[in-house]
């Protein structure tokens, strides 16, 4: 069986100096960085990115659908701030969305405790003018 590494003690000054970068840290930057973080993630784990000259990791989907509903969370609360600067970032989480009803073979699922929305008897203004795509139609 295989030991742990041992411990690292910190000196004071690198304690120091951890303590100076967390002060010039902002809560933002690090939700920033968690909404990527886990956009990456969830590609990963659904088996849509993989570094060159590795075998793809099987898929794990309830770990994808994880990863999306923090992200989604997580783009509620930066997008007050952040607005069109988020557009990149919602278009990927977009696409993780989309590839994740594919591959789990159905329609995305639906929280129980949000009302399904009211859908509106026939077509919107946009698909009755003929301006609107809409596959299969």
């Amino acid at each position: 069986m295989t030991q742990p590494p041992p411990r690292q003690e910190f000196t004071e000054e690198e304690i120091r100096q951890i303590e100076a970068e967390m002060d010039k840290l902002r809560v933002d930057d690090v939700l920033l960085q968690t909404l990527v973080t886990l956009i990456n993630l969830g590609a990963r784990k659904a088996g849509l990115a993989t570094p060159p000259g590795e075998e793809p990791p099987a898929r794990d989907l309830p770990e994808t659908k994880q990863a999306i509903d923090g992200a989604r969370a997580l783009f509620a609360l930066l997008e007050p701030n952040h607005g069109e600067q988020l557009a990149p970032i919602k278009d990927a989480l977009s696409r993780l969305q989309m590839a994740y009803v594919q591959l789990s073979g159905g329609a995305p699922e639906v929280s129980e405790s949000a009302p399904e929305p009211d859908k509106p008897e026939g077509p919107g203004p946009a698909q009755s003018s003929g301006r609107l795509w809409v596959p299969g139609q």
